[in-house]
């Protein structure tokens, strides 16, 4: 049975938007906790849940999400696309295959990002984790995902580059891929045990070959 649907992560896999949460997080600390050091790097280990399960994890204040949001919002002109990402997505439409993100980020959030970026078109659907019951590490984002592309979970892959997605895609019954060109934790990724490893955005379509959709 051949790939006719990938679902990907967004943070990470679709955009370098590691230097902007970091900012955005220390303004979101510094103005609901107070002064001292934000624990950004415990908030980094957890990347692909729902902010607010972050917090809820970390014992922070649930009120960091409205500055944390809104700082995102304000610096979202700072968030790349990583290199070779709109050529990838592209080539992947081209041949056919039906494309969505499910994302840790609110669904608001993730497709005012994608229009800026002018890459929402590509997918058919994009998900919030606020939009779904259970958020990752849950199977729910990329089940809704596979029944909004019309896949079965053998006909599809999930791309992340967080603990989080290789258990998400597991338990949806999807292949799980590793994303490793971001700023993840590689040996914590590969001890999640995903099907694939990929260190760059292109190497997708090796892994895919000569495959098209129909």
């Amino acid at each position: 049975m051949g790939t006719h649907a990938i679902v990907f992560d967004l943070d990470g896999v679709i955009v370098d938007s590691h230097a902007v949460m970091r900012e955005a997080f220390m303004i979101a600390y510094a103005e609901v906790v107070g002064p001292g050091p934000a624990p950004f790097e415990e908030y980094n280990r957890h990347l692909g849940r729902y902010f607010p399960d972050i917090m809820r994890i970390m014992g922070l204040p649930l009120e960091m999400e409205e500055p944390f949001v809104r700082e995102s919002y304000r610096l979202s002109r700072k968030v790349l696309l990583f290199e070779g990402v709109r050529e990838l997505l592209g080539d992947l439409r081209e041949r056919g295959l039906r494309l969505a993100v499910a994302t840790g980020k609110s669904g608001p959030r993730a497709r005012a990002l994608l229009t800026e970026l002018e890459i929402v078109d590509y997918f058919e659907r994009v998900i919030g984790s606020d939009e779904v019951a259970h958020p990752k590490p849950a199977p729910d984002i990329v089940l809704l995902a596979l029944d909004v592309l019309g896949a079965a979970p053998g006909e599809a892959m999930m791309i992340g580059d967080a603990v989080t997605d290789i258990q998400s895609a597991r338990g949806a019954g999807v292949r799980a891929v590793a994303a490793m060109w971001g700023e993840t934790d590689e040996a914590e990724l590969l001890a999640a045990g995903p099907d694939s490893v990929l260190r760059s955005p292109r190497e997708l379509l090796g892994l895919l070959g000569d495959h098209r959709a129909v």
